[in-house]
């Protein structure tokens, strides 16, 4: 046998065969690469595991929604609306669920519609006045999980990074996933205005050029044209697809766990694999629904015994007389 770089090589001279066994089997489980001569020429048979990347949400799917803190976030918002954008309580009350329905979220629908704020600030009021430690506690079941899970794990949040890790922490997750992509990978921190007028008092966002939303809900079928929003966010396809850039995701042998239908709509139709948390009934377009994230090991017990459950791949390749590393 020899060994070059990170592989061994065993070779049966009476059999041309030689099998490359992968020593990094915690990163690709079950990966085997077996070289035959056939008609001058190496044929490679590559076992590898069904998945290779886990793809997590992080609110109301990483802990439950019973848990309060979607709904102090909620109200947050709220708040920020009638203090900072200057709106009435009774707009705020009509707008907020057909905003989060087309944009994917209010502050996505917010900057459609023309209110101009800094991101930061969104950010600091929403989440900088939750109580972490008081909603969300440590979950060693689900620490315990992640951490035996020999695949890639990624979170691919709404939320701006702060809110990630605080939010990670309070669970005792925060050392379980390989990176966290978020509001702030995919967006932009500065905006078209500054937050503070000249004098440095804060500024407040005005209704001159606000396009009129309520009307549009009151006349659904009339000729107006929704803005766009300038906020990348799920549901929509580009946010996806520049998380597969960013964290070099295959979409074919990915799992995506989120809590929203919406995104696992979309999610399906670009390839991922999908699984809804948080209810036991599967929708119509999703693949998988768990009642609750730790019942991932019951679900798909193939993730952890990748050795004896996997695709085989075949592929031509041209004789080489060395291989490295």
């Amino acid at each position: 046998m020899s060994k070059l770089g990170t592989c061994s090589i065993e070779v049966d001279k009476r059999n041309p065969v030689c099998i490359f066994r992968s020593r990094f089997r915690s990163l690709l489980p079950a990966y085997e690469i077996q070289v035959k001569m056939e008609d001058g020429h190496k044929f490679q048979e590559i076992s590898k595991p069904k998945y290779d990347c886990l793809l997590f949400d992080l609110d109301d799917t990483l802990y439950p929604f019973s848990s309060g803190m979607s709904a102090q976030i909620a109200k947050n918002i709220e708040e920020f609306m009638i203090q900072k954008l200057g709106m009435e309580a009774a707009e705020v009350a009509e707008l907020n669920n057909p905003l989060y329905k087309t944009y994917g979220t209010l502050m996505a629908g917010l900057r459609a519609i023309g209110y101009d704020f800094d991101y930061d600030d969104f950010h600091s009021f929403i989440h900088g006045r939750l109580q972490y430690n008081v909603l969300l506690k440590p979950d060693p079941v689900l620490r315990g999980i992640l951490q035996s899970l020999p695949v890639r794990k990624v979170i691919f949040t709404n939320a701006d990074s702060n809110h990630a890790f605080r939010a990670l922490k309070s669970l005792g997750l925060e050392d379980c996933f390989e990176r966290i992509i978020s509001f702030d990978t995919l967006n932009s921190s500065s905006t078209t205005n500054s937050p503070y007028d000249k004098d440095g008092s804060e500024s407040r966002s005005t209704t001159a050029g606000i396009f009129d939303f309520c009307e549009h809900i009151r006349r659904p079928d009339s000729d107006m044209v929704l803005p766009r929003t300038p906020v990348v966010c799920k549901p929509f396809d580009d946010a996806f697809e520049d998380v597969f850039k960013l964290a070099d995701i295959d979409p074919q042998r990915t799992l995506f766990f989120d809590d929203s239908v919406r995104n696992l709509l979309t999610a399906k139709h670009l390839g991922l694999h999908t699984v809804a948390v948080g209810t036991s009934v599967r929708t119509e377009g999703v693949d998988h629904a768990l009642e609750s994230i730790h019942n991932i090991r019951e679900a798909f017990p193939e993730l952890w015994d990748a050795d004896e459950k996997h695709e085989i791949v075949q592929y031509k390749v041209g004789i080489e007389t060395s291989v490295k590393a």
